[in-house]
């Protein structure tokens, strides 16, 4: 059976991505290979007080979601944001099957599969897929 859905959840030192149908699902869980790293803006300083996108970690993501048709991407800061536009720009293929961007917390996996469970069975509903 194809897996139709997936979930991803990431923050800028780690990704979860749950590709799931009906009655099976596949975790691949992911962390960034750059230390741990807090950004301390100082009075006087340029720059945005954010760290820089981890494009490996990102690209990490691509490869796990891979060909699943929908795809809901969440996380709790501005990295579920950073790797949307990263998918959009870089693998248009997958932006197309974004259906959306949630914030969620730091969800264990298993609340992150009902998440997206019970997500994509609204959807489905709302398209009549259901």
């Amino acid at each position: 059976m194809v897996m139709r859905h997936a979930i991803v959840w990431l923050d800028h030192v780690s990704a979860t991505v749950i590709r799931f149908s009906q009655r099976r699902s596949v975790v691949v869980s992911t962390a960034s290979k750059h230390p741990k790293r807090k950004l301390h803006m100082k009075s006087g300083v340029r720059g945005s007080g954010h760290l820089p996108a981890d494009v490996e970690l990102f690209e990490h993501v691509v490869a796990a979601i891979g060909a699943t048709p929908e795809v809901l991407i969440t996380g709790p800061g501005l990295a579920k944001g950073a790797f949307e536009r990263h998918a959009r720009e870089r693998h248009p293929d997958l932006g197309e099957r974004i259906v959306a961007t949630e914030t969620l917390d730091h969800p264990s996996n298993r609340q992150l599969l009902a998440f997206g469970r019970d997500y994509f069975r609204k959807v489905d509903e709302l398209l009549g897929d259901g």
